[in-house]
């Protein structure tokens, strides 16, 4: 996998409507899901009780929602390197929606498309529609358009 590489405003523009890439596929094991309900205070059973979870609705444990999501910045980071910036900013989630829970053990990966591009004075606006599939699985674990702020030197 080759990630694409950008250095300016006029260089992501030229991307607009294209696929960016697709990330590897990173593993959601259940010690990732235990420290992710750690940090955020979340342990409901489904989660972390892997004896309780044997007789819930999907036969085992699964990854919350939003450790699901957490993996983006990681997986984005794989498909793109954008260069001379002051800085990036995280600057939101439009149209999120958690399609099918992803189990213990099974394995994630983002593929991106540019869907528009804004300049704001400057500052790159970047709306990237975003999929995040379940490795072997037809439905994915999330779907929805990502907007980060690139702040070009």
């Amino acid at each position: 996998m080759s990630k694409l590489i950008i250095n300016s405003y006029e260089e992501f523009a030229s991307h607009v409507g294209e696929v960016i890439g697709t990330s590897d596929w990173v593993q959601v094991t259940q010690e990732r899901i235990n420290q992710f309900a750690d940090a955020t205070l979340d342990h409901q059973w489904i989660h972390v009780d892997t004896e309780r979870a044997k007789n819930g609705p999907f036969g085992q444990t699964i990854a919350h929602g939003y450790l699901t999501l957490s993996l983006l910045p990681y997986m984005w980071e794989q498909i793109i390197e954008v260069n001379n910036l002051k800085m990036m900013v995280n600057y939101g989630m439009d149209k999120m929606k958690f399609g099918q829970a992803v189990l213990s053990g099974q394995s994630v990966r983002l593929v991106t498309k540019l869907q528009s591009i804004t300049n704001l004075r400057g500052i790159c606006k970047v709306e990237i529609n975003f999929t995040i599939e379940i490795e072997g699985e037809r439905k994915p674990a999330m779907t929805g358009v990502a907007t980060f702020l690139y702040h070009f030197n």
